[in-house]
């Protein structure tokens, strides 16, 4: 079946404005807030000016070897969190937020043991022909095949992108099956795929960037340094809470098309 960008849109942002308040509520308590509590608890380090790559490299390293704890608490409740979305988006039981919850925590190793199995996959795969490049090429050969494994990373990342909803629509709780059926699903669609979420994702980042970024500017000018940057974190926060509500929607969407022809009647009418 052929990909319709359009199509998927339209009906993701039908789901967005149909499930709006409780949405809110959701990424409020499990996007956001865990979000803020490490921007502020635990922010990441600026590596000083003029720094080497092996500088930021130790830096990055001792950030991540201390918060660790803090970021694997917010990953954990993004993935409740935006399951629980998911779960609202395709349940035609229309489940409550405690349900749908409910649901979430069902899926939720499903699917990250999914995303591990494929990062890790890729991972080893990608290792063999950079350590070739790096041992027996040139520097610019080395930089080459990374860049390679790199574009290949985001295409396995568009073949798999259905994963959750494979689990959560369909039930599916193997994590190897839910991947291939993810893989299926975006057959002969990668290419629409691709240019449909890169899109998303450029616009989203724009405005977070922008909207972010002037509001962090005028909270420091207005509240002072310290309570000013804590705000403005709050804001980049909900920011992207924001975008992830609709990247669900629209796998939400997606998977509905793409899928078995039972599955693809919107849940809700669109206009």
């Amino acid at each position: 079946m052929r990909f319709d960008s359009n199509r998927a849109w339209q009906e993701a942002t039908a789901l967005v404005s149909a499930n709006r308040d409780v949405l809110w509520a959701l990424a409020g308590v499990f996007l956001v807030l865990p979000s803020f509590a490490v921007g502020v608890l635990a922010p990441p380090p600026q590596p000083p000016a003029g720094a080497d790559s092996n500088t930021v490299v130790a830096t990055l390293s001792a950030y991540y070897s201390s918060a660790w704890p803090w970021l694997l608490g917010m990953a954990v409740c993004q993935v409740i969190g935006t399951l629980a979305m998911l779960a609202l988006y395709t349940d035609r039981t229309r489940p409550t937020v405690a349900e749908a919850l409910k649901l979430a925590l069902h899926g939720a190793l499903p699917v990250i043991a999914a995303q591990l199995l494929a990062g890790m996959a890729f991972a080893a795969l990608a290792m063999i022909p950079v350590t070739l490049a790096a041992l027996t090429g040139p520097k610019a050969f080395a930089t080459l095949v990374v860049a390679a494994c790199l574009v290949a990373f985001v295409w396995v990342m568009v073949r798999i992108s259905l994963v959750a909803p494979v689990v959560m629509v369909e039930g599916e709780r193997n994590p190897v099956a839910a991947l291939r059926r993810s893989w299926g699903l975006t057959q002969g669609n990668a290419g629409r795929l691709l240019l449909f979420y890169a899109l998303l994702l450029i616009g989203f980042g724009i405005v977070i960037l922008l909207v972010g970024g002037l509001a962090d500017l005028l909270l420091r000018l207005a509240l002072g340094m310290e309570l000013g940057t804590a705000l403005g974190t709050l804001v980049s926060a909900a920011l992207q809470a924001v975008m992830a509500i609709f990247f669900m929607a629209v796998y939400a969407a997606t998977h509905r098309q793409l899928a078995r022809p039972e599955m693809t009647a919107p849940a809700i009418p669109i206009e």
